[in-house]
């Protein structure tokens, strides 16, 4: 649980940056400011930052022209530096669990255990097998040390790194909750990256990441049209051509791509169904830039066989703040949820 005030979420994606301020009344959450702003390709490669100077620059900018006075901010991390696993160990103390828990992941991690930064939470004690469910999660050291001093020198203070996934599983908690006797998967389909999320019985059960996303869609237009990448972005987001008119060549284009994707988050869902032993999935939410794609969300539930859901990230979250740009926020509303999620975290929080 947290205390204190909230922090201000930013989501530094590999083609923009979002910003959210969120203020909480016994009403609910309110979104008081809101800044957002485009990448130049190249800027960030698989998370990794390649150009720090237009990435401070732009934070800078955000917080400028958007009013954040506030300067305590919530970052999110992802990509393959990070790892989360659910794993099973003796049951012990919360004590015990401290002195054990870096021994138990160098079982489960793939990196040295050096190089990561290391949390937990307990799922599930299980007295009768004398076990407990955990939700091991390890993020590379160089990653959030990067993108912690990039904030810094934006002049702002970070207080919280979280994972893009498990800050969508909160947004959509206290958008939706999370049903206890069922399983849905939570998919955020971004530029670069589609994230998974499965929850069984109202905890994270499977997480993945699949190297694909809206650019392949933009990169594949402009191959196969040969036009520019602006045009070809336009085109993906629904902009007409010259005259007056998407070719059809580009809505086969998104169809192509977007089953491309779903197939490859169909071999996840498959995994998952093959190893966990949870129940069967009854329901698949899809928010991010790319879920704007109908095409996207239609290719899913024909090879899930499983309804999906378009989420609006802002679904339940009020704005009466004249501050916030209602066309910015209309426009970019699916590309919000790591960036809310994030904003929903308190200055002071404890281990729950």
């Amino acid at each position: 649980m947290g205390e204190g005030k909230n922090l201000v979420g930013v989501d530094i994606g590999t083609s923009s940056i979002k910003v959210c301020q969120l203020k909480e009344s016994r009403k609910g959450y309110g979104l008081v400011r809101l800044g957002y702003s485009d990448l130049a390709p190249q800027t960030i490669v698989e998370g990794q930052v390649m150009d720090s100077g237009a990435v401070i620059e732009a934070l800078q900018r955000i917080f400028r022209d958007s009013k954040i006075r506030q300067k305590e901010v919530s970052l999110g991390v992802s990509g393959q530096s990070v790892i989360i696993r659910k794993i099973t160990v003796p049951r012990m103390t919360a004590q015990e669990l401290e002195e054990q828990i870096h021994w138990e992941a160098e079982q489960h991690i793939p990196f040295d255990i050096k190089d990561v930064q290391v949390d937990y939470q307990v799922l599930r004690e299980r007295p009768e097998a004398s076990q407990m469910d955990l939700l091991l999660v390890a993020a590379k050291k160089d990653q959030i040390n990067d993108y912690a001093q990039i904030v810094r020198e934006a002049k702002l203070k970070p207080v919280i790194v979280d994972i893009d996934a498990f800050s969508i599983q909160n947004l959509f908690e206290l958008s939706r909750g999370l049903p206890a006797d069922q399983t849905v998967a939570l998919i955020n389909v971004g530029a670069s990256l589609a994230s998974l999320n499965i929850v069984a019985n109202g905890v994270s059960a499977f997480t993945r990441e699949i190297a694909n996303g809206g650019n392949v869609i933009t990169e594949e237009i402009q191959k196969q049209l040969s036009v520019p990448v602006e045009q070809a972005e336009a085109y993906k987001t629904g902009g007409v051509g010259d005259g007056g008119m998407i070719p059809q060549q580009v809505v086969q284009v998104i169809d192509a791509v977007a089953d491309s994707i779903a197939a490859e988050i169909q071999r996840s869902l498959d995994f998952f169904m093959a190893t966990s032993g949870e129940a069967e999935i009854a329901r698949i939410f899809v928010t991010g830039g790319t879920a704007n794609l109908t095409s996207l969300g239609q290719a899913i539930e024909r090879r899930s066989r499983v309804p999906v859901e378009v989420w609006a990230p802002t679904e339940r979250i009020t704005v009466d703040a004249k501050e916030v740009d209602r066309n910015l926020l209309q426009n970019k509303a699916a590309q919000l949820a790591v960036a809310l999620g994030l904003s929903m975290r308190k200055s002071k929080e404890q281990r729950s």
